[in-house]
């Protein structure tokens, strides 16, 4: 199958904020580019710039894939070219449909689009085959009959050679006999592999006579059993790039010695040649950035599954509540760079908490409910107060919430003995209630216990949208919710999933799940929420004043919405940022 060659700016949905620059005003790095106008002003590939993102089925997509789709994508959008989505599915033991419809739900909802350029190396088994039929005439391929523990011991080390296998010179003919029966199905798992013969001396060793097929009786998710052999990533990778006329092959540095290997096999058949560039990974503090590790801590139980909000995942952010602008802002920020290094979480966060102070509506929720009654308030009435939806949009209006008699407010907004600087609600103390009143507190009533169990207050009528008309002044300003008006909410508060900021990179024998976070969630179940939230979508995003942004959950119902938080109020990266 080939793969038709198309021209033209192809209309992507993106957005300007990917163009956004740091806070320095200064031109985040991207060395990449900086290679692409050489290319065009040379006029290499006639101008053409085409990239492609190709994920591997097998889990998935996690926000270092997220770094990877938004400069292949987004170089497409800078330069007027195309970008491609392709499945690397070249291992069926591994690989799944589930992970196909996760890949591409979170590239789309990144805000991409491949239009009809939506490819897998499986649509080119034959052509793979067909070429490596070729390399065997060419006598630079064979047929191995070492297991794979004999090819590893064979191969050397770093900084010794490697020893030539007793098969490496079968007569082509021989080679192309017994392959074509491989193909067949004639021979047991393992029993026989096909090599390029490259160079079992070079000080690459992944030039070392590779692997090109081996057999294996799995079902393909996409070509069933059609095939018993498969061919190897490093082969057919570079050969799918080519059929798809890819001009900047974009991966990262962990590929750069594999860059050899890439060049030898185009070069050897003698196809199209695209350009491997090798950019460093994003590696982000408090996390693990590898699928196998995060399928460990799922197959585990460590989480509850691939979109549990404390993942790094695509799918796990999503659930969390970050917005696809917060992410492809943040992967701007980051640049792209040639080195190693780790991103602190903070960055990710700071990028999240400004996204959605302009966009998330204000609401008013109490996590640890602490009653006041409101001694001179009229008995059985309810006022509907107006309460600002958003105060960094305008057109975002007012809303109605209920005020009454009997409220909660949180309880760590009250102390019976307070120091010095705690300047919230106390006995004798005046407070504000937000879009309501100034209050008193009177007394505090205890249980048998000795436990504050509720608050007595007195409230001035004439302070009504929260201003005194003699000028006096309060230092503190509650957020509440109405005891005789309010929705009863679960909140689920996720922190890192990690106690250590780099937990895979420990040299003293640990392993990254002894650093687990035990307290990476905790579940409110009794908090109270104005009665609006009730009418939330899965999705939405609020406010929570005071407390942080929350998302609303797959799991949440109109009866009992379910909110996980996505970030707090606390902006940790300026502390960071002015340190440095």
């Amino acid at each position: 199958m080939s793969v038709p060659v198309t021209t033209g700016v192809q209309p992507l949905h993106i957005r300007e904020e990917l163009r956004m620059r740091d806070d320095s005003s200064k031109p985040v790095s991207n060395f990449i580019k900086h290679i692409i106008d050489e290319d065009i002003k040379n006029g290499k590939n006639d101008g053409r710039i085409h990239t492609r993102f190709p994920p591997e089925p097998n889990g998935y997509l996690h926000i270092g894939h997220a770094k990877s789709i938004c400069l292949n994508f987004g170089i497409a959008v800078d330069y007027s070219g195309l970008c491609n989505l392709r499945f690397d599915d070249t291992n069926p033991d591994r690989e799944e449909l589930k992970y196909v419809a996760a890949i591409t739900e979170d590239v789309h909802w990144l805000g991409f689009s491949w239009e009809n350029r939506e490819y897998y190396a499986s649509d080119y088994f034959e052509q793979l085959y067909g070429y490596a039929i070729e390399l065997i005439k060419k006598g630079r391929a064979y047929v191995c009959d070492l297991n794979s523990d004999e090819i590893r011991q064979h191969r050397g080390t770093l900084t010794e050679a490697g020893q030539e296998s007793p098969y490496r010179n079968r007569p082509a003919d021989e080679n192309l006999d017994i392959f074509m029966r491989m193909r067949a199905g004639e021979f047991e798992d393992g029993a026989r592999t096909l090599r390029a013969k490259i160079d079992m001396s070079s000080g690459n060793i992944n030039m070392r006579d590779p692997v090109i097929y081996r057999i294996q009786r799995s079902t393909h998710h996409r070509t069933g059993d059609q095939w018993c052999i498969y061919p190897m990533y490093d082969y057919a990778h570079c050969i799918s790039d080519s059929i798809e006329k890819i001009t900047h092959s974009l991966c990262t540095l962990e590929f750069e010695d594999h860059r050899p290997l890439y060049d030898w096999f185009l070069d050897e058949i003698g196809v199209f040649h695209p350009q491997q560039i090798e950019f460093a990974r994003l590696n982000l503090s408090y996390t693990v950035m590898s699928k196998r590790k995060l399928l460990q801590l799922v197959n585990g139980g460590h989480v509850k599954g691939w979109d549990d909000p404390r993942m790094p995942t695509i799918a796990g952010l999503r659930r969390r509540g970050y917005t696809p602008e917060s992410i492809r802002i943040f992967c701007d920020r980051i640049g792209v760079a040639k080195a190693d290094s780790t991103v602190d979480m903070a960055l990710l966060e700071y990028c999240v908490r400004e996204d959605l102070n302009k966009r998330a509506p204000r609401i008013m929720t109490v996590l640890h409910p602490l009653k006041i009654v409101i001694l001179n308030y009229p008995h059985d009435t309810i006022e509907e107060l107006d309460a600002v939806n958003n105060p960094e949009d305008e057109s975002a209006g007012t809303r109605k919430v209920p005020f009454s008699r009997e409220i909660y407010i949180e309880r760590d907004d009250f102390m019976e003995d307070p120091p010095k600087k705690f300047f919230r609600l106390a006995p004798g103390r005046e407070i504000r209630l937000r879009y309501a009143y100034f209050i008193t507190c009177e007394k505090a009533v205890k249980n048998d216990r000795g436990e504050i169990v509720e608050l007595h207050c007195t409230y001035d009528p004439a302070t009504r949208g929260g201003d005194a008309p003699d000028g006096r002044k309060v230092k503190a300003t509650l957020h509440w919710v109405s005891a005789e008006k309010f929705i009863q909410t679960e909140v689920r508060l996720y922190s890192h999933l990690f106690t250590e900021a780099e937990p895979d990179s420990r040299k003293d024998g640990t392993e990254f799940r002894d650093y687990l976070n035990p307290e990476s969630l905790e579940v409110l179940t009794d908090c109270y929420a104005e009665p609006s939230l009730s009418s939330s979508k899965p999705g939405e995003h609020f406010q929570f004043e005071r407390l942080g942004y929350f998302c609303v959950d797959p799991e949440s119902s109109p009866e009992r919405p379910v909110l996980n938080r996505t970030v707090t109020l606390r902006d940790t990266w300026a502390k960071i940022k002015n340190k440095n």
